[in-house]
């Protein structure tokens, strides 16, 4: 039977309220038996955490998403600290920089990212991160801090990139954009990168795979995600499951 973790799921979103436990039983079923829930806005930590304190495959983690600025409050940071202290999150995230964004607005993200850096590394915690068209700018600010290591979830960027990640302690993720056939730089990169740092994902409700197009993303997906990861490495899926999963588990410590 395969171990899976699902490192990056978002299962607190609305979108699974009408079948939540069902999809449960259908991952335990499929050999997925962890699933990391990040945050995204402090309004919907409360929902998150009560999810993770109920279900015991859930691990949680907790931060203010820089796709979502204009909804973080004024005491953001001192509800992140407060809530670190009363729920033991896994890792502090979804966290980072969007410069991909229309409008964005590079130094609130900029200031944001690196307070909640701060956190993490006060707590000595792992991050998830989020990155779109800023790798250069992230891993300069990672190199100023003492962090045990991270994600980057939904890799896309460069093999140097991936390597200076790396050398951070840091794992990248990877789930239904690789499953898409117009996608030959993605897989090239990932059939080349060390099976060590590759965790696996959905992104679940977005991110919908290949010929799921239009359709609610679920982390029951995640066997495809490792099937077509098996496929491009020519290594079985049992070894990818095994190791990708002890990366996930190293790192996050749960």
């Amino acid at each position: 039977m395969l171990h899976l973790i699902d490192s990056h799921c978002h299962l607190d979103f609305a979108d699974f309220d009408a079948d939540r436990d069902a999809v449960l039983q259908r991952c335990l079923q499929s050999g997925i038996h962890n699933i990391v829930v990040p945050g995204v806005t402090v309004a919907n930590w409360p929902r998150q955490i009560a999810l993770c304190q109920y279900y015991p495959q859930l691990a949680l983690a907790l931060g203010c998403h820089p796709m979502f600025m204009s909804e973080h409050p004024d005491d953001a940071l001192q509800q992140l600290a407060h809530a670190i202290q009363q729920h033991t999150p896994v890792a502090i995230g979804e966290i980072g920089l969007d410069f991909y964004l229309p409008d964005f607005n590079s130094q609130q993200q900029l200031s944001l990212f690196e307070a909640q850096l701060d956190l993490a590394e006060k707590n000595s915690l792992p991050v998830i991160l989020h990155v779109r068209k800023a790798h250069d700018q992230v891993l300069k600010l990672l190199r100023k801090k003492a962090l045990p290591g991270g994600i980057v979830h939904a890799f896309s960027g460069s093999a140097q990139q991936a390597e200076h990640y790396r050398r951070l302690n840091f794992l990248v993720g990877i789930g239904g954009a690789l499953t898409y056939p117009r996608a030959k730089r993605l897989q090239g990169l990932f059939t080349q990168l060390p099976l060590s740092q590759i965790v696996l994902e959905t992104d679940a409700p977005d991110m919908p795979l290949h010929g799921y197009q239009g359709q609610r993303n679920s982390p029951e997906y995640l066997p495809i995600v490792l099937q077509k990861l098996s496929q491009l490495r020519g290594e079985t899926a049992e070894h990818i499951a095994a190791v990708t999963s002890a990366n996930c588990q190293r790192l996050l410590s749960f």
